[in-house]
């Protein structure tokens, strides 16, 4: 499981070279506190790495997200 990380950043290795998707980049996100202990227990209760569930839920809200307006709608 990757959930080791407590700074609030999840990094993805460039290395997996020949892999479906080996166009992974890296990336810091800064999360709250209370907020990466709810992923990072979502994650063990899932056996799931840190990554997948932040994925998944991008997956899942993502569609939510793109109904709010922008700030330029009037």
């Amino acid at each position: 499981m990757d959930n080791d990380n407590t700074q609030g950043t999840q990094n993805t290795d460039n290395s997996g070279k020949g892999k479906k998707d080996a166009d992974k980049r890296k990336q810091s996100l800064y999360l709250p506190d209370d907020m990466l202990q709810s992923l990072q227990e979502e994650a063990a209760r899932l056996d799931r790495s840190l990554s997948w569930v932040v994925q998944r839920c991008i997956k899942m809200g993502l569609a939510s997200v793109k109904a709010l307006p922008s700030m330029t709608d009037e």
